[in-house]
């Protein structure tokens, strides 16, 4: 977790997961993976094996890698703040299994001092677990919309029970 974060809209990142693949043009110039390979190269196991190169630049290659140790880092700190769960990846990936996903969201439920902002692409399956997700008013949850093709994405977050729902029209390609 890192204890501050470069990101305007929010205080600190929470990394639960690590690694992802790449599903529409929003997800082209992804900061995460130029980042995932910058960490994989100093050391960090956890981003290891998670990007190759393409022409030349970091791409996701799919692989993605829970992070049991990170879970309990949360209950940590005693001072609320605004958290970008997975700034590194997307807790909804098709390779994240529900019981993990149950399991963060567990954490925040136990601490309501922070607020945690979820973001996804993959909002389909968003919807389709989200009644087996208890929805905490601390628990804000967004999906990314990059163009026109993508506006479905919005209706599946209105179908989801979060209290607190957000958009993210970045990179806003049409």
């Amino acid at each position: 977790m890192a204890n501050s974060s470069s990101i305007e809209w929010t205080e600190a990142t929470w990394n639960p997961v690590a690694g992802c693949s790449v599903i529409s043009p929003g997800c082209t110039n992804c900061y995460a993976m130029r980042l995932a390979r910058r960490l994989e190269r100093m050391g960090q196991q956890k981003y290891a094996g998670t990007t190759r190169l393409s022409g030349g630049r970091p791409k996701w290659n799919g692989k993605v890698r829970l992070d049991e140790n990170s879970l309990a880092l949360p209950e940590k700190w005693k001072t609320g703040r605004m958290i970008f769960v997975n700034s590194m990846s997307d807790l909804f990936h098709e390779d994240v299994p529900l019981e993990f996903i149950l399991r963060v969201f567990r954490v925040m439920k136990k601490t309501p001092q922070h607020t945690y902002q979820i973001l996804t692409k993959r909002a389909e399956r968003l919807e389709e677990l989200s009644a087996q997700l208890e929805w905490p008013s601390n628990i804000w949850m967004g999906v990314s919309v990059e163009s026109k093709n993508y506006l479905d994405r919005i209706d599946h977050l209105r179908r989801t029970r979060a209290a607190i729902k957000f958009l993210s029209l970045e990179p806003l390609l049409g």
